[in-house]
């Protein structure tokens, strides 16, 4: 069985061990070393390396989720794997199960067309610049929209250009001698084309993406597909998903039919229909229409990031696409896979409850504030006492810091993060900006930009250890 040492803190040992004791079955053994420091978010690898001496009696060495510094070279001065765990002691069974059974999400079925709606207005240069931006972002095809009544006359050097830096790209058109001109000019799709536009088809290479005449005629769609059947050539298939609340169930079932009358056609699916034309949080419109997708096998979404709201759609839909895939593939529910989609509420929000929280504070000996959230509202604790407001303007005259300009900004910034994340049901842990899930692009992980209780930002980044 595994030997397992865990470094901590006073302030967060007893907690340790409860969890710890706590797992079953019990998996590997362990020991819980507490380093000489009060708070555990405060150990260094520097730190480690002073005060724990080598060698090890141990397999592996985990350090709290928010200790600072270079855990490789901790790696090669023990010789064994060092690694930091979950930033909440409370995460750690689950921190375990996903080392036990971890999931591949590397891998997905569906492709992602990203849809540059406003093509025919942007110049070459920034329609590149939009495309890299979007693959950044996980989409596979650049798609180049048509506007009505706009003309696009450099669609040709667009297409090219997009070409040249490796992009795959699709031209989408209701105007058919734009069509033509986007396949003329190298495009790898064309959206879309019905049974009385398959000509096209005939004069360029372009894989076509079929569409019925109406949304309700069904026959032509098939006729189309069997048409393309009959050239030897590959297509994909739409059969147009309608806006909530004016035929999206109703074109659900359509896509359903068509995959039961067709269970190898290619199917592509608009969800941008939906995330743009609702206004609700994408993150969850994303995982939901993905999971709609995987169950239809579906080979591609359409998708678009035009209202500010649904700003962050393509990135969702990568997140989306990769969780669904891994739970059809291992037959297991979307859960406990990701919290990339869970952009707004958390699973468990609140880790501790307030008799918990109270322990902790009761062993504080320093002047330096603490802050937690619980479903009591916000605690704020010293030396000096425990205060529990859910308003920070309510703690604010508790806290005696009108003479101290640097400390009173750092706790503001504390208590409205707080309070944001005891709003939401989000987790909240002082010192680490909340988390947004995909809906915010992420800074790289540099541990040192952390800021130590009580100081400014502006201070810490220069004294980091």
């Amino acid at each position: 069985m595994e030997h397992i040492l865990f470094l901590t803190g006073r302030l967060a040992e007893p907690a340790l061990r409860r969890v710890l004791a706590g797992i079953e079955p019990p998996a590997f053994s362990w020991e819980v070393r507490e380093i000489g420091l009060q708070v555990a978010a405060l150990m260094t690898t520097d730190m480690v390396k002073r005060r724990v001496a080598a060698p090890v009696q141990a397999d592996r060495i985990i350090l709290p989720g928010r200790a600072r510094g270079d855990v490789d070279a901790l790696t090669a001065h023990y010789g064994i794997p060092v690694q930091r765990g979950p930033e909440e002691l409370k995460d750690l069974p689950r921190f375990f199960s996903r080392e036990a059974q971890p999931v591949d999400l590397s891998r997905w079925r569906t492709r992602i067309f990203a849809e540059i709606v406003d093509a025919p207005r942007l110049d070459v240069a920034a329609t590149v610049e939009r495309a890299r931006a979007l693959k950044a972002d996980g989409a596979d095809v650049i798609d180049l929209g048509g506007l009505p009544a706009t003309p696009f006359a450099h669609l040709e050097d667009a297409v090219r250009a997009l070409k040249a830096e490796g992009f795959t790209v699709s031209v989408d058109s209701l105007d058919v001698d734009e069509l033509r001109r986007g396949g003329q000019a190298g495009a790898d799709y064309l959206l879309s084309l019905t049974v009385d536009t398959l000509w096209l088809a005939d004069e360029v290479a372009s894989t076509p993406v079929l569409i019925p005449r109406t949304p309700q005629d069904e026959a032509s769609l098939d006729a189309a597909i069997a048409a393309m059947r009959a050239k030897g050539r590959p297509f994909m298939a739409d059969p147009i998903l309608d806006p909530l609340p004016f035929g999206f169930l109703a074109s659900l079932a359509r896509y359903h039919r068509l995959r039961e009358r067709e269970p190898e056609v290619e199917i592509l699916v608009g969800v941008g229909n939906i995330t743009e034309l609702t206004e609700a949080d994408t993150s969850g419109i994303n995982a939901l229409m993905l999971g709609i997708c995987a169950e239809l096998d579906a080979a591609a979404i359409l998708t678009t990031q035009v209202s500010q709201h649904a700003r962050r759609a393509v990135r969702e839909a990568d997140w989306a696409r990769r969780i669904m895939h891994a739970a059809a593939s291992t037959h297991s529910l979307p859960k406990g896979l990701s919290d990339a989609l869970m952009t707004v509420h958390a699973k468990q929000p609140f880790p501790d409850t307030p008799e918990e929280i109270a322990a902790t504070a009761a062993q504080v000996r320093d002047p330096n504030f603490r802050v937690q959230i619980s479903p009591a509202g916000l605690h704020v604790y010293n030396r000096d006492g425990m205060r529990i407001e859910r308003d920070p303007f309510a703690l604010w005259p508790q806290l005696g810091l009108e003479d101290d300009a640097a400390h009173a900004f750092y706790m503001g910034v504390e208590l409205a993060r707080a309070e944001v994340a005891w709003q939401l049901g989000k987790r909240y842990a002082q010192d680490q900006p909340l988390d947004w899930g995909a809906a915010v692009e992420r800074a790289p992980d540099d541990a040192n930009e952390q800021c130590a209780p009580g100081t400014t930002l502006t201070h810490n980044k220069k004294n980091a250890a």
